[in-house]
């Protein structure tokens, strides 16, 4: 996915010299290892990526690579929920064990064999969201910025295996990079059926938007045609005429369980990419997720305006979360063939010039 990158140096004015006045690369940005040694993640290893450019975030290891806190500034970008980051679960989860440990936070994977609430069938059974997000990652890769030496680059890369003997063995290798100066996350992964027989393939990215970013009066920004989850006439949020693409506050009728998603067959430009996001004029910034239509052709929108637990979720898929069984009934469920791949890309972004964001609505407001 092409994207405009500005050169550190060009950052600010004030920066001139900069790289013969720091002794590490730390003082500008970087990627830091950390095990978590308190509450229900303890033992936990994580990474904080520093972009150089008040980008900031936190990768969980141990739960996919997965990202957990994100913040630009002083502005957080994420919800958490109440659980927080929790220990990684290899055994997997069943019925809606999954939510216990659901973090929130700026993505979860769900996958990758099933998004969608839990069901049973003559294939299995599987649990909310299947196991991905349970699982710790194994590290092939830190790559590290060396601005003296000119490289701005850095990663970090694992691969997550959702395998069990004799039985589905789908492999993720995923890679978190970003470049001193660029307020952008990119993510890459790699689906590999290492198994012997045809493997069911879904994924999700959970993207999980909060305060600040999320307020009263924000833009709730995507394009394309959509429905509504609950189907017609149960919905009281996405319905026609109702202010769906607008932040709202925390509402009484959302305590507890109340939520609602609209699963939205989302617009691509004339290069096949697709845009969504938060526009917050409040704080001046935007956040921009942007993933190719070929590959992620769905985008599911979740808005919880619980008090204490007000969310916005924006979740490019291979599906909506409609579960493996209403997929193989519709034609759509993918089996990758034995060593078969797919690759994916998702970009995150951060726009806080006017003309940029002015852009970003255009691309992604309704006409």
């Amino acid at each position: 996915m092409e994207t405009k990158i500005i050169p550190f140096i060009k950052i600010s004015k004030k920066m001139a010299g900069w790289s013969d006045k720091i002794s590490n690369h730390l003082q500008v940005g970087g990627i830091e290892t950390a095990i978590l040694d308190n509450g229900p993640g303890r033992g936990t290893r994580i990474a904080w990526i520093n972009t150089g450019t008040g980008l900031r975030y936190k990768v969980v290891i141990d739960r996919g690579l997965d990202i957990a806190d994100a913040c630009y500034n002083s502005h957080s970008l994420v919800w958490l929920s109440h659980v927080g980051v929790v220990a990684p679960n290899p055994s997997g989860y069943r019925g809606i064990e999954w939510l216990n440990a659901f973090g929130g936070g700026l993505l979860t994977t769900c996958g990758l064999d099933h998004v969608g609430g839990p069901e049973s069938d003559e294939f299995g059974e599987r649990g909310l969201h299947s196991q991905f997000s349970g699982l710790p990652a194994t590290i092939e890769s830190i790559i590290q910025p060396d601005p003296a030496a000119g490289q701005l680059d850095m990663s970090i890369t694992g691969i997550v295996k959702q395998s069990r003997p004799l039985g589905m063995q789908l492999v993720l290798r995923r890679t978190i990079s970003g470049r001193l100066g660029d307020p952008a996350i990119y993510i890459h992964d790699e689906v590999i059926n290492h198994g012997n027989t045809p493997a069911p393939h879904m994924l999700l990215y959970h993207m999980n938007l909060g305060w600040p970013l999320v307020d009263e009066g924000v833009d709730i920004c995507w394009r394309g045609p959509w429905e509504s989850r609950e189907g017609a006439g149960k919905a009281k949020i996405f319905q026609a005429g109702q202010p769906f693409r607008k932040g709202s506050p925390p509402l009484k009728d959302h305590m507890g369980s109340g939520e609602e998603a609209a699963f939205i067959d989302v617009e691509a430009d004339d290069d096949g990419i697709c845009c969504c996001g938060i526009h917050n004029p409040h704080i001046g910034i935007a956040l921009s997720i942007e993933f190719k239509k070929a590959q992620l052709p769905w985008l599911t929108n979740w808005q919880h305006w619980g008090p204490g637990e007000c969310v916005v979720g924006l979740e490019p898929g291979t599906h909506p979360p409609i579960g493996q069984a209403k997929a193989r009934e519709n034609g759509s469920l993918i089996l990758l063939e034995p060593r078969e791949r797919r690759e994916y890309e998702v970009t995150v972004r951060i726009v806080d010039q006017a003309a940029d964001i002015a852009g970003f609505l255009q691309r992604t407001t309704s006409n």
